[in-house]
């Protein structure tokens, strides 16, 4: 008990300093877990109605903040950790602001969003009561090597998963977890209705290696499927149960597939207290968080932050926005947090900046975007390394157009806390005013 009011403490006075620093939202977990390696467990070992590990490759904070939000306007306390810091390190970190000396959450549900490895090493301390598997595709190959070592991870985690587990039909790596689990754990399934899925774009990798697509069960009332209406506005299927219209206040086929996915757990978690109209009410207030699709007025014109970090998602992003004429910058960085390997650029096709360009190119490996974009005859105005400089000079020399900077993760975090020194926006890790 001392030990872990200790590292309450300590975490609690680095979270301080390194906000006063503008530092990684990662530190003071690390801090706190010096001290006491078995924070976590002592956390979150009392939660009572459950812990829901959210997981996979794309779409994890974005889900993570619907899930949360449909399940708190349930009545349920619940804690979550939005920053998208999704290492152990960055959950202790998110409960740093709230726990008590006594080092136990007080919370009815947990909704955390974890990154593939480190979702199994959190499986090590706390064991899940369920997880939500969204999809794999090749991402930091540096880190998870080839996209079977990431589906790997996944069916680990899902083993270890207590009560339920919750699988994307359309994903041919995390469908073929189905066949791995024990019988006493319940599996629901989401997905794109079968009925107008030939007439949208794939989100998912497809891989030569399976020769025949994996045979699903067939879809029961548990099951969610998305039915979209239009670029923002969808329906949900159970059965023959609509939850829906609803309309997201960001856009694409991709976010509408998490709100899918994040309505298909809430339902099983909440069980017979959950309430449409109650869920749909939360999704619709729900809005992007801090980098992905949000939309910044930047001095009277709009500035959307895009973050892309894999060919899957780079494509799915332009697909989403990239034909629109928009003054584009593009920042590549190659931290760890990015993944230091960034040859995943050749993988994604970018004729569709062919027609405007790209105003200008930055971060660490902002002069191989350039290299990359010259491949697909897409004309570079500038490069320009350093990001504040590169900000500055998209600002000041298109004063009077829509911009948007598609960015890597770490290049992300930079950029959005210049913007928010600049036009006194929320700083990271607090909730933007819906």
């Amino acid at each position: 008990m001392l030990r872990t009011t200790a590292a309450v403490l300590a975490g609690k006075a680095a979270r301080v300093a390194t906000r006063l620093r503008g530092g990684g939202s990662a530190m003071p977990g690390l801090v706190a877990e010096r001290v006491d390696p078995h924070f976590l467990t002592h956390a979150l070992s009392r939660i009572p109605g459950g812990v829901v590990v959210v997981t996979g490759t794309n779409g994890k904070t974005t889900t993570t903040k619907m899930l949360a939000a449909i399940i708190a306007a349930h009545g349920r306390t619940v804690f979550s950790n939005p920053t998208g810091s999704n290492f152990t390190r960055g959950v202790i970190s998110s409960m740093l602001g709230e726990i008590p000396l006594s080092g136990r959450l007080r919370a009815d549900v947990a909704v955390l969003e974890l990154d593939e490895w480190h979702a199994l090493q959190f499986a090590k301390v706390v064991t899940p009561t369920h997880a939500l598997l969204l999809n794999v595709a090749r991402d930091q190959l540096d880190r998870f090597a080839e996209i079977d070592t990431t589906a790997r991870l996944l069916a680990s985690l899902a083993s270890q998963t207590s009560r339920g587990v919750l699988l994307n039909r359309d994903d041919s790596f995390v469908a073929r977890v189905d066949g791995t689990l024990a019988r006493d754990v319940e599996i629901r399934w989401f997905g794109i209705d079968p009925a107008v899925a030939d007439d949208l774009p794939p989100l998912h990798e497809a891989d030569a290696r399976f020769d025949e697509a994996h045979a699903v069960p067939d879809v029961t009332e548990a099951d969610g499927l998305l039915h979209p209406h239009d670029s923002r506005s969808f329906s949900v299927l159970f059965g023959g149960q609509e939850v829906g219209p609803v309309e997201l206040k960001q856009r694409g086929l991709a976010a509408m597939i998490n709100a899918t996915a994040a309505l298909t757990t809430a339902r099983m978690v909440l069980g017979a207290e959950f309430r449409p109209e109650t869920a749909l009410a939360a999704l619709r207030a729900v809005t992007p968080p801090f980098g992905r699709g949000e939309v910044i007025d930047a001095d009277g014109q709009p500035l959307e932050l895009v973050l892309v970090k894999n060919p899957a998602g780079f494509t799915v992003a332009l697909g989403t926005y990239g034909a629109e004429p928009v003054t584009t910058m593009i920042a590549i960085n190659d931290d760890y947090a990015d993944g230091q390997d960034v040859s995943w650029l050749y993988d994604v096709s970018f004729e569709s900046l062919r027609g405007k360009g790209v105003a200008l190119t930055s971060g660490v490996r902002g002069y191989d975007m350039a290299l990359r974009l010259q491949y697909d005859d897409v004309e570079v105005a500038e490069v320009e390394l350093d990001l504040e400089a590169a900000l500055d000079r998209l600002l000041r020399e298109h004063p009077d157009e829509p911009r948007r900077i598609f960015c890597t993760y770490t290049a992300m975090m930079r950029l959005r806390r210049l913007l928010a020194a600049r036009y006194a926006l929320a700083n990271f890790g607090e909730e933007a005013p819906a």
